[in-house]
């Protein structure tokens, strides 16, 4: 469907090397990755708004390099919808139809039945600027999918709402994808979005694509150390490996599989259990530890741990904090599965 071939660009701070990636028809691909990682200016190269410094952009089998965007069959919502402040919800959703010179019955048609599904057949005579955010992005998800695009570029698309409207957006995504059957590229930095959405991921880091998967594949095998804390990985331990132990300043970790020699292994903080006592549980890790520090990150608090000269990064609930009695400096047992162990 899309497959872009190593593609390079260069322009003011970023810099996109050597990327290659394939969208299916009809699969939902998901780009994410931190900011400043050149995933706008990849879409917009994509798009035709750019010219590649090299490589090649193909479409359905067609290079369309060197076409202008209008000539792409492709649609792409910027991250600030970029609706015409001057034209009502109805006539925004008809712009691309009547540059196509759409007839009169057939434009309403098509506008009737997209409004229908997106929810905004209401809002059809409002001005944008009237609008919530998260009606403003279905307008602009609206006039896009109304030309029945090859493809749909979608950057950051709910980073600008409220929680509860990104919730629901993203749950409607999923139903507007299955009835309308279209293809997209979706950048974000939003692991939400990357896992409640996507078909396929692909983590782009320094504006290079590191590694492509499906969802459970990435985040649970990422390729590198780099890509690993990204992903949230924020335990990355070294030590020598001989079989199956793994020996850091005289502690031993079981590891999943053999390994032999000086490895670097990572552990997500949530794959890491707090308790007071060591408890009988399937872990094959359990270690005693001092807290060495407490921080609140919303919802959830992380523990930084002294776990017998092995610094780990565990997070517990404010609520198991606060029954637990947990304060600084005192000491606790961590356990963890040999199996949320990845090795690099």
């Amino acid at each position: 469907m899309l497959e872009v071939k190593n593609l390079s660009k260069s322009w003011m701070e970023f810099e996109l090397r050597d990327i290659c990636l394939k969208v299916e028809r009809q699969e939902y691909f998901v780009i994410l990755g931190p900011s400043g990682a050149g995933k706008t200016l990849l879409l917009e190269t994509i798009a035709g708004i750019f010219v590649p410094d090299q490589g090649r952009i193909f479409l359905s089998g067609e290079d369309i390099t060197a076409l202008p965007p209008e000539k792409r069959g492709i649609a792409y919502i910027p991250q600030n919808y970029a609706l015409f402040p001057h034209l009502n919800v109805h006539d925004n959703i008809a712009f691309g139809l009547k540059l196509r010179k759409t007839s009169r019955n057939e434009m309403e048609r098509k506008i009737s039945e997209i409004s229908e599904v997106l929810g905004i057949s209401h809002l059809l005579k409002r001005n944008p600027k009237t609008l919530s955010g998260g009606e403003q992005q279905r307008v602009a998800i609206a006039r896009a999918l109304v030309l029945r695009p090859e493809i749909l570029l979608l950057d950051e698309p709910f980073s600008n709402l409220d929680v509860e409207t990104r919730n629901r957006l993203i749950a409607e995504m999923k139903e507007w994808k299955r009835e309308l059957e279209f293809t997209a590229l979706h950048v974000t930095h939003s692991f939400e979005e990357a896992i409640s959405l996507g078909d396929k991921i692909g983590v782009m880091v320094d504006g290079r694509l590191e590694q492509v998967g499906d969802v459970k594949e990435v985040f649970s095998r990422p390729k590198n150390e780099r890509i690993a804390r990204f992903l949230g990985f924020e335990n990355i331990i070294e030590g020598h490996a001989s079989g199956k132990a793994l020996k850091i300043n005289g502690t031993e970790i079981e590891l999943p599989f053999e390994a032999d020699g000086r490895i670097r292994v990572g552990i997500r903080p949530e794959d890491i259990i707090i308790s007071r006592d060591a408890i009988r549980t399937s872990a094959r890790n359990v270690l005693r530890a001092k807290v060495k520090s407490i921080e609140e990150t919303g919802a959830l608090v992380k523990l930084t741990l002294d776990a017998e000269d092995v610094e780990l990064r565990a997070y517990i609930t404010r609520s198991s904090l606060l029954e637990m009695g947990i304060k600084r400096d005192e000491e606790i047992y961590v356990s963890f599965k040999a199996t949320a162990i990845h090795i690099f």
